[in-house]
């Protein structure tokens, strides 16, 4: 209980309080954080401000929304991973979702790629960390510290 006092509205959360930022996935971070002004604000002024953000499993879904400075999708030209096609359709969620990430995040020019089903698969590009699904949580939380120490 706690640590959910601790917890704080992303509204409040201001970018320069912080050194990196981490999503953890789900469905939740899909519907809840992809059109989330908050949400998107906060992973640009981190990314413009050379702080490292990490996203896994369905939470690189909001970057999707997340724009460079000129306007261009945040992942064009990026090497990235999340939720593959495959593992909505294991989940049997492909009709359900609103879009399906890996083919959204290929349609904006990301250079997406993933292992196998619901293996640990993580990808840094620059100060992009992601993970394709919940088994990559792990690796992805180490790449992130890893980036803390060399950016």
């Amino acid at each position: 209980m706690a640590s959910l006092k601790a917890t704080r509205r992303l509204s409040l959360i201001a970018a320069a309080e912080f050194d990196a930022v981490f999503f953890s996935g789900g469905y939740g971070a899909l519907w809840d954080l992809t059109n989330d002004p908050d949400a998107l604000s906060l992973i640009e002024t981190m990314l413009a401000t050379s702080k490292p953000v990490a996203l896994v499993s369905h939470a690189p879904g909001i970057l999707t929304n997340v724009r460079t400075p000129d306007d261009r999708p945040i992942t064009m030209g990026l090497e990235v991973t999340g939720f593959t096609n495959s593992e909505e359709s294991v989940m049997q969620f492909r009709e359900v979702v609103s879009f399906l990430l890996e083919d959204l995040l290929k349609s904006q020019g990301a250079k997406f790629s993933a292992a196998e089903d619901f293996n640990s698969y993580v990808i840094r590009d620059g100060l992009l960390v992601t993970g394709q699904n919940p088994s990559s949580s792990r690796t992805a939380a180490i790449t992130l510290l890893i980036a803390l120490q060399t950016e």
